[in-house]
């Protein structure tokens, strides 16, 4: 289960190493996300010279601005 303040070993192209879930997103009173639900998260730490920076906040490109 995945829920906030979750720190998650990032797998993708991005270069961020380890992110920490902010929200579960699908639902006002939703607290447990699992595989392949839409988080919100913050880049806890990242490679160099990569796409993300320590501290951005990634979020789905179809959310609200508000959860971006």
């Amino acid at each position: 289960m995945i829920q906030m303040t979750t720190v998650l070993d990032v797998a993708d192209n991005s270069g961020a190493k380890k992110v920490a879930c902010i929200k579960v997103l699908g639902g006002s009173r939703r607290r447990y996300a699992t595989i392949g639900d839409v988080i919100v998260v913050s880049v806890k730490e990242a490679v160099l010279n990569a796409k993300v920076k320590k501290g951005e906040v990634a979020a789905p490109w179809w959310s609200a601005p508000s959860a971006r």
